[in-house]
């Protein structure tokens, strides 16, 4: 797998806000044999252990044999193809073109493509996906390996995705109303302000008005010929590959695809594939755009520079320097937002990938309301801080030492690598050319590389990214705030200001102090229960500490943990409940034992340790992950957090003021209005249930978050730990003694308390106007007391996996009103036995009685007539499939295990699914809708713009 940590793409204003769509520019193949490009410079040859190929046709495959999971496999068609390749009248029909490969090809007429894999166990949407972007389309399947039959059908799939739509006009016109909707998701304050600075990022190059989405104009109205022309000019085999990565038999597999694929054939009259830029001119650019939804002010400085792809050794080298650049500049912005007055809500800097080739460097500042120019000059201050003076020695032995223990542990889990990492490694090389030489080489080049990167060839990087050239500042803001936001001139004003300040080079500062100074005095193990069927054992600890521990072979290089104790919030009063709800995050924020946060993260680089304490409504406890080779610290850590929890008045001054001024705005945005009605609603107006707001900040109280959190953690006696990983039982005894077996106990044993917090009973409506798109959310909520156990629990799943079946097939597929509606159910133990089932769409506002009708006849349905046969066999193959991966995972395991526990239930009831989903038929799920679904207890919650 290619390590490509250092390759993410950058975060920009416009992924600040979840806008910026990725999009990967057209590259050629790299050739597989290694090539002197000069010097010691080489070409990095493709990774020995994947079969690859290219057919007469210039079809391109990518075969690799793989077993994690095990009896599964993936397929990605990959196109190069993408909206930049859109004629004008085309506009959005790449994207449509995605929609319509599911909607009847040579061999699947209509929607029975769908049908089939949900018949094999493949989840619509979860699974079996796909995207398109400026440059790409790509189609994911993933599949069971295990029978031939459904892997020759995968192979037809692709091979008609390929090039075997059928571009039914009928099933044109059905997707109009699906793709729009999908559309009209989108809409909202961050895609107004993109419409307008996006031309100007781009430099008004193809991208700027290739957006995939599209134009409603011609979504409505264009006819089959023109996305005839769209599939007809652009799918096709030189710009296609096949990926597959799975438990197959590569050999045979290849020798099928080379046959099935052969036939593709190229257009006699092929048009040229254009490989557009964006085009770096040399401009100073500046935009400020404001909307009335828009909840904060942020600042983005973007400077472009021409991308540089990682093809050669000397481009790995690079790109490892520019990941120590970021690591390094990262930990600076961070120690700075955690001064008591933090400078500004959230801000930072990196190098990274950005759109068409190009790279940037780019500057972000989330402001507090009123202080943008203090946020931006304090971002721009360190940026210009490490321009000047550059990092320290200790800065970047740090950085290697965080970096190479990331590789190392990428490489131990080398055998454990999920396919679909693979599968990603192989697209990129298609699409960009990006190197994929395989884990191996990566991991001996980080070795020789990264002990010779010096300082000054990282230091060096700033005066080949901060230019004043191809850079662009963007503003957006709440309306509220136009009149006093900066000019051009006023932003360049503040940075030649911090050219000429006097600035002192950054002091690294790192604590010599053990992190444990006394190894505390061990407890002892007092008893041991073998859970034989689940290969798992219950150890008692002299303290009264249970802990269940799962040796597993799923990772080779991998531990996971959480412990709880029963309790939580519950046990304080209305009045308490901010400081209560907030004390772990308060407590954990300030450190632990003798190092401060910034101490602490600066100790723990090259160590793969993850610990974090919760404090929840009905629990307290502490979740953790870490590596055989880092387990001690780990257990250190979860000591100290019971032990030695800081009191840190600062950090709880930078929380508060942090939260406080990122509630300025809130009530802006018609999403946080809606959510937080909702859940005042549901939770019947408990002050529990409402949402944020500066009063319920200004009650946090540090000296009481501090004893509520001490008090929380003061009794171990009560609390159980689940350990699951690469771990030898008896080998990790003694520190678990050591660590869990010293923990304090006063054998309270507290229980939660029952708030009786229920969502209120009777037919409630509410409807909230708030924004100004024309989109509407609905949410139907039905609930009431239930019978809590797993059979029932099963039931219940099935009923929400049937109802969304036909929710999709109704709202969507036959009345094109919706774009993805869910069906959700939630059951609970405690404090009694309740449960809720949802349903949620968004949709036109003037759609929304027509679909709630449709919807509610639907349940209707489901309680007179019961479900389609068919779709309960989808249920019960998609579970099953769904629970064959899930049963070789670390992440099941802990989380199976660990609600037993926490639910007083049999550790083995596991064992017993096959029996329970015996218990899953048309006539039990048409019993519980007639239970669960009476319409009794019925919440309908609805928002819509303000102007209907």
């Amino acid at each position: 797998m290619l390590f490509k940590k250092h390759r993410a793409k950058f975060s920009t204003a416009a992924l600040m806000l979840g806008l910026l769509i990725p999009s990967i520019s057209d590259g050629q193949t790299t050739k597989e044999t290694t090539a002197q490009v000069g010097g010691g410079n080489k070409v990095l040859p493709l990774d020995p252990n994947v079969r690859t190929g290219k057919l007469s046709n210039g079809f391109t495959y990518y075969i690799r044999h793989n077993e994690e999971p095990k009896n599964r496999v993936i397929m990605y068609l990959v196109n190069k193809v993408g909206s930049v390749l859109e004629d004008e009248d085309q506009r959005g029909l790449a994207h449509f073109m995605e929609h319509m490969s599911f909607n009847g090809t040579a061999h699947f007429p209509h929607n029975e493509l769908i049908n089939y894999l949900q018949k094999a166990g493949v989840r619509f949407g979860a699974d079996i996906n796909a995207y398109t972007s400026f440059d790409e389309t790509v189609y994911e399947l993933p599949l069971p390996s295990d029978q031939p039959a459904i892997l020759a059908k995968g192979i037809l799939i692709m091979h008609d995705w390929a090039q075997s739509a059928t571009l039914d006009p009928i099933e044109i016109d059905k997707e109009r109303g699906v793709v729009l909707e999908e559309k009209r998701l989108g809409k909202g304050a961050g895609e107004r302000m993109q419409r307008q600075y996006w031309p100007m990022l781009l430099n008004n190059s193809r991208y700027a008005v290739r957006i995939p989405i599209g134009l409603d104009t011609v979504l409505d109205n264009f006819k089959r010929p023109a996305i005839a022309r769209f599939y007809h000019d652009w799918y096709r085999p030189d710009l296609q590959a096949l990926i597959i990565v799975g438990d197959i038999n590569a050999d045979s597999l290849e020798k099928v695809v080379k046959v099935k694929f052969s036939d593709l054939e190229n257009p006699v009259q092929e048009r040229v594939r254009t490989k557009y830029t964006v085009p770096l001119d040399g401009r100073d650019q500046f935009i400020a755009v404001t909307d009335k939804e828009m909840t904060m002010t942020t600042a983005e400085v973007i400077i472009k520079h021409k991308g540089r792809p990682i093809k050669t050794t000397a481009d790995y080298r690079n790109s490892i320097t520019h990941e120590l650049f970021n690591t390094m500049l990262g930990e600076r912005y961070s120690e700075l937002t955690k001064q008591a007055d933090p400078p500004y809500i959230q801000g930072g800097a990196r190098i990274g990938d950005f759109l068409a080739g190009t790279d940037i460097y780019g500057v972000s500042v989330l402001a507090k309301p009123g202080e943008l120019e203090r946020g931006f000059k304090a971002v721009w201050r360190e940026t210009d801080r490490v321009k000047r003076y550059g990092f320290t020695q200790t800065e970047l032995d740090r950085a290697k030492q965080s970096y190479m223990s990331n590789m190392e542990a990428a490489y131990k889990e080398k055998n454990k690598t999920n396919s679909q990492a693979y599968v990603n490694e192989y697209q990129q090389y298609f699409l960009q050319s990006q190197a994929a030489p395989g884990i191996e080489a990566e991991y001996n080049l980080v070795k020789t590389d990264l002990p010779e990167i010096t300082l000054t060839e990282v230091n060096d990087l700033t005066k080949e990214y901060i230019k004043e050239a191809n850079r662009d500042i963007i503003i957006m803001a709440p309306d509220k705030d136009k009149a006093v936001l900066p000019d051009e001139t006023t932003i360049n004003s503040w940075m030649k200001a911090i050219q000429q300040e006097k600035l002192d080079p950054y002091k690294d500062e790192v604590s010599s102090k053990p992190l444990l100074a006394i190894k505390p005095v061990p407890g002892k193990i007092i008893a041991e229960k073998q859970i034989i069927d689940l290969k798992a054992t219950e150890l008692t600890l002299s303290n009264g500490v249970k802990v269940v521990v799962k040796p597993t072979d799923f990772k080779d290089d991998e531990i996971t943990f959480t412990g709880f104790a029963p309790g939580g919030t519950s046990l304080y009063s209305d009045a308490d409940f901010q400081s209560a709800a907030n004390a772990s995050g308060i407590v954990s924020a300030g450190g632990v034992g003798n190092y401060s946060s910034t101490q602490l993260e600066k100790y723990l680089s090259g160590k793969q340790v993850n610990v974090s304490p919760y404090i929840v409504e009905r629990a307290e406890g502490i979740n953790g992950s870490t590596t055989p080779k880092d387990f001690e610290t780990a257990l250190q850590l979860t000591f100290l957090y019971f032990t030695q929890p800081r009191r840190d008045a600062e950090m709880f001054q930078n929380i508060i003021n942090r939260s406080k001024a990122s509630l300025a705005n809130r009530d802006n945005d018609p999403n946080s209005v809606f959510s937080d009605t909702v859940n005042a609603v549901l939770g019947n107006y408990s002050v529990r249930r409402t949402g944020p707001t500066v009063d319920k900040f200004n009650q946090i109280n540090l000296d009481k978050a501090y004893s509520i959190y001490k008090e929380r953690f003061a009794d171990a006696s009560n609390f159980t730990f689940t350990f699951i990983g690469s771990f030898d039982i008896n080998q990790i005894k003694p520190l678990l003694e050591q660590y869990l077996g010293s923990l304090p106990a006063t054998n309270k044993h507290e229980q939660a308390k029952d708030l009786g917090i229920r969502t209120p009973a009777g037919k409630i409506e509410k409807t909230v106007y708030k924004g100004t798109e024309p989109k509407a959310t609905v949410r139907l909520v039905f609930s009431g007391d239930y019978t809590f156990n797993q059979q029932n629990n099963k039931i219940m799943d099935a009923m929400a996996e049937v109802l969304e079946i036909r929710l999709l097939e109704r709202l969507r597929e036959d009345e094109s009103g919706v774009y993805s509606p869910g069906a959700f159910v939630s059951y609970n133990k405690y404090p009694i036995p309740r449960y809720g089932f949802t349903i949620v769409f968004g949709c036109a506002p003037q759609n929304v009685e027509k679909l709630i009708t449709s919807a509610l006849d639907e349940v209707n349905k489901l309680k007179s007539n019961g479900p389609e046969v068919v779709n309960v066999e989808k249920f019960k193959a998609e579970n099953g499939r769904t629970r064959e991966t899930q049963l070789k995972t670390n992440k099941f395991w802990l989380n199976y295990l660990n609600g037993q526990v926490q639910n007083q239930e049999d550790l083995e009831l596991v064992l017993q699914e096959d029996e329970r989903m015996k218990s899953v038929t048309p006539m039990t799920i048409k019993e519980a809708a007639n239970k669960y679904l009476s319409g009794d207890n019925y919440i309908r919650l609805v928002l819509l713009p303000e102007t209907k």
